[in-house]
């Protein structure tokens, strides 16, 4: 069941992510299309290409749940659930742990802000999406099939950090690197990725759907 779920992850572009599973989970809803609606979305935290009102209300429907860190449930409304590093939620049988995500060499995502990535438990798959980091210390402790990694640099960690991360996470299926080529970096970054993990950690570079 865990090796089905790499065909039902659709990167939309950016942070943004649509998991089509028994339900349908997007990540970071930004600057996409109508598509189909949403089960649950997941906010990561509250700059404008991450917390997006506007995507998120093409996407939501009378039953949609939205789990967001404190400062993006001020932005958007219906059945929003807050959730800070720690947390454990269980929602339409799907569990959500929000971890830590902060910068540790730069002033974007501070620490204290208590912003966060998600590990989504769907369909016998464990998803880590980082939202935007670095890499920090708490990545040593997480326990995933699918990483979802930023990797462009200036906002967050770039490439070669991100490698790093891969190699401690050791995500059991695959790598996704995410967080370019829409507000920076480009596709460089995601191969320069790819490739210094080749014959390690497998790693697929998405379309953009």
């Amino acid at each position: 069941m865990a090796l089905d779920i790499l065909e039902r992850i659709v990167w939309l572009g950016h942070d943004a992510f649509r998991i089509d599973g028994s339900k349908t989970v997007y990540f970071d809803p930004y600057d996409i299309p109508s598509g189909p609606i949403a089960d649950l979305i997941l906010i990561t935290h509250e700059h404008f290409d991450h917390c997006s009102p506007d995507d998120v209300k093409r996407i939501q429907g009378d039953r949609t749940v939205i789990v967001s860190d404190p400062d993006s449930a001020r932005k958007v409304s219906g059945d929003v659930r807050v959730a800070r590093p720690g947390d454990r939620l269980e929602v339409q049988g799907i569990v959500i742990r929000a971890v830590p995500s902060y910068n540790v060499d730069k002033a974007f995502h501070p620490r204290e802000k208590g912003w966060v990535g998600y590990i989504l438990e769907m369909d016998g798959a464990r998803i880590y999406h980082a939202g935007d980091t670095d890499l920090i210390p708490e990545m040593k402790d997480l326990e995933v099939d699918v990483a979802l990694l930023p990797v462009s640099g200036t906002y967050v960690m770039d490439w070669e950090q991100a490698v790093k991360a891969a190699e401690i996470i050791q995500p059991t299926l695959v790598a996704i690197p995410m967080h370019y080529g829409t507000v920076v970096g480009d596709d460089q970054d995601a191969h320069h990725f790819k490739n210094a993990l080749e014959g390690r950690i497998e790693v697929r570079i998405l379309p953009r759907s």
